[in-house]
């Protein structure tokens, strides 16, 4: 996937993170980024350095999470993935969002990342939260195990995107989604301009792999929103 080991499910970007990790609204995708990848090599004791910042408050303000949340429409008892995870930005808005009777899987390719979600998630009693490590070109998801699957500020890291969203597609439950949520070309923080990816592309990528998409409406400063359904 991007930059090889996808430093898309967390580590160069981030999920930026979902990813996800949260970061300063000054540079939220190349910080992040940078303290994912260099988390992954060094491990925990590297996650708890960068956390803070990625996890700083500021980004509600242009993230939404809330209204992210909303546009995921999760609903109480489903299995929602936060694919990209990083140190778990959206984790608790999606645990909150499913219920006690829901599942909330953090997916990335980082094993610390990965034991940071655990510990996070043992420390504010998220008992519906699990996080897995998984491979940087198959998120390993069983068919029809998920009805949503959110990814954060990771989608443009992927190298092999058409394929890897093959991939997603058999694991969504009848009437699944898979949110997709990045910056725009303009916006004035993300990664570098070449890096990132027009709608059009993503749109186009999407149905590609099979997916019916529709581009959401949203309030987002810097980012857009696509969903993509089972034909």
């Amino acid at each position: 996937m991007t930059r090889k080991a996808i430093p898309l499910l967390a580590l160069v970007t981030a999920l930026c993170g979902g990813c996800n990790a949260r970061s300063s609204q000054s540079a939220p995708d190349s910080a992040a980024s940078q303290g994912r990848s260099a988390g992954a090599e060094r491990g925990l004791p590297e996650v708890e350095t960068y956390a803070p910042r990625l996890d700083d408050a500021s980004r509600d303000a242009w993230q939404k999470p809330e209204e992210v949340i909303a546009l995921l429409d999760c609903r109480t008892g489903a299995t929602v993935v936060d694919l990209g995870t990083g140190t778990g930005y959206f984790v608790p808005f999606l645990s909150h969002a499913v219920g006690e009777q829901g599942r909330v899987l953090g997916l990335d390719i980082a094993p610390a990342t990965v034991e940071w979600i655990r510990n996070r998630a043992d420390e504010d009693a998220l008992h519906n939260v699990e996080a897995r490590t998984i491979a940087a070109d198959d998120p390993e998801l069983e068919r029809r195990s998920a009805d949503r699957i959110l990814v954060v500020n990771t989608w443009h890291h992927i190298e092999a995107r058409q394929a890897y969203a093959a991939k997603l597609l058999p694991a969504l439950r009848r009437g699944g989604m898979l949110l997709i949520v990045d910056f725009t070309m303009d916006a004035p923080m993300g990664p570098p301009v070449e890096k990132r990816l027009t709608l059009d592309t993503v749109v186009r990528e999407l149905e590609a792999a099979g997916f019916a998409t529709e581009v959401l409406e949203e309030s987002l400063p810097y980012q857009y929103v696509v969903a993509g359904r089972a034909r």
